[in-house]
């Protein structure tokens, strides 16, 4: 039998990221940059309003107060975006202004509008009262009950960005955040790792699509669900297909037909020993005069025992066959389909961050002998005493180090027990040469949140 290590380490090999693509902002969301960027255009691009108000002198107002409020003419609207001319503002005048709109010159500071009377000369407003209801609003004598310093409610220029600065490195993921940024300073296309398209459909003649009616014998199929969503997780966009029934040459089609818009394919069920386990039958030769094709194994692990491995088609595109067992599909979709997702994209780690904790419970777990088994867990961070150690970058090998928190078994070690593993947050990890681990005892933990 194969290690996990050695599986995962014989996949990876094999793997490489996808060339990069110019894209257009929205589509590069969760992409990853290959590329350093710098900025075109200092952020703020000019000295701006951060509130609705006034901008004054700052002489004009250092006295000013609820009892003798400084008066001032108004000489006109600044608004944001507008094209005219900025107006001068001289001693004792003062220039409304908008938010994002551009300082007028010879003001240093903006009075908020709920710090004068609006040019209303009744106290202190709430707000301006729209130009289109208003338009002398613009002109007229406004009082202002309050100082305003030097740079008060001014957004410098450059205060953000500066011309020419480093903004995002390569390697970056973009996210909401940096795609903001990057049309801030002006960006309309990224040059990015694209999103790998994964494919994953499952395998067996009783699987239904949710929604339908069971027929007896019939089961719905949720493999192909939970690994679809699992692929997004990942950064892949996932593409599901419908169950495919236990016939060989019907697999072997679906297969080759979805090789156009796949950069991996993922199926599930029929990686077993029984007579209607057709995936092997189909795949197992596929490719193979051109070099390629689908290996199965055994893997030392438990759950996950059979997995299937290959690059087919022209591209050589990678296909992982999983088991078909809801939580043997997920587990290995974990240690081994994941990894590749975030290698395509070009993304660091690619794995599941891996804590030391102190399993809790009432009794021992137990684990088979030479089998690495991965059981659905909760984790608590911080529950144990222990040092802060940090999560390790790698796959969960028995790794040591302080507990930092604490991690209780949910259900049992059934494959098949699905509803545990929608209550699990983490994996816990039980090494090849442990058989029994005691309550209280340090176990390695896979984070899956």
């Amino acid at each position: 039998m194969w290690s996990v290590e050695e599986h995962l380490d014989d996949i990876l090999r094999q793997i490489r990221p996808l060339e990069p693509l110019e894209m257009q902002l929205l589509d590069a969301q969760g992409c990853v940059l290959v590329e350093d960027v710098t900025a075109a255009v200092a952020l703020p691009p000019f000295d701006n309003s951060s509130m609705d108000g006034y901008a004054v002198r700052t002489v004009d107002v250092e006295r000013a107060s609820d009892e003798f409020p400084a008066v001032l003419r108004v000489i006109g609207d600044v608004p944001a975006g507008g094209a005219g001319e900025l107006p001068h503002v001289g001693a004792g005048e003062a220039a409304r202004i908008m938010t994002g709109a551009p300082l007028p010159p010879g003001t240093q500071a903006v009075v908020p509008v709920e710090w004068t009377d609006g040019g209303t000369g009744r106290g202190r407003v709430d707000a301006m009262r729209p130009h289109s209801e208003s338009p002398a609003g613009a002109g007229g004598e406004v009082r202002i009950y309050a100082p305003a310093g030097a740079g008060r409610h001014v957004r410098s220029r450059g205060s953000d960005v500066l011309a020419g600065d480093l903004v995002l490195r390569a390697g970056t993921l973009l996210g909401p955040a940096q795609i903001g940024l990057l049309a801030a300073i002006g960006r309309g296309t990224v040059r990015v790792r694209p999103r790998p398209r994964v494919v994953v459909l499952s395998t067996g003649s009783e699987l239904v699509p949710p929604g339908e009616q069971l027929a007896p014998g019939r089961i719905h199929d949720s493999n192909s669900y939970a690994l679809t969503a699992a692929a997004r997780d990942a950064g892949a966009i996932a593409y599901r297909v419908g169950a495919v029934a236990d016939d060989a040459e019907t697999l072997r089609a679906t297969v080759e037909d979805q090789l156009i818009r796949a950069d991996a394919l993922v199926t599930s069920g029929g990686v077993s020993v029984g007579a209607y386990d057709v995936v092997k039958e189909a795949l197992s030769e596929l490719d193979g005069e051109a070099g390629g094709g689908v290996e199965f194994r055994r893997l030392a692990m438990q759950p996950g025992k059979p997995q299937g491995f290959g690059r087919i088609g022209a591209d050589r595109t990678p296909l992982f066959a999983l088991p078909g067992n809801p939580v043997s599909a997920y587990i290995s979709f974990e240690m081994f389909v994941r990894p590749v997702i975030r290698r395509l994209l070009g993304v660091e780690p690619v794995h599941r961050p891996v804590v030391r904790a102190r399993l809790a419970g009432d009794g021992p777990l137990t684990s088979p002998a030479g089998r690495r088994q991965f059981l659905r867990g909760w984790y608590e961070h911080g529950r144990a005493d222990g040092g802060a150690a940090g999560p390790s970058d790698g796959p969960a090998d028995g790794g040591t180090g302080p507990a930092i928190g604490e991690v209780a078994p949910v259900g049992g070690a059934g494959s098949h027990l699905i509803a545990a593993l929608a209550r699990a947050n983490a994996l816990v990890v039980v090494p090849e040469e442990t058989t029994e681990v005691a309550p209280g005892s340090p176990v390695d933990v896979v984070l899956l949140d």
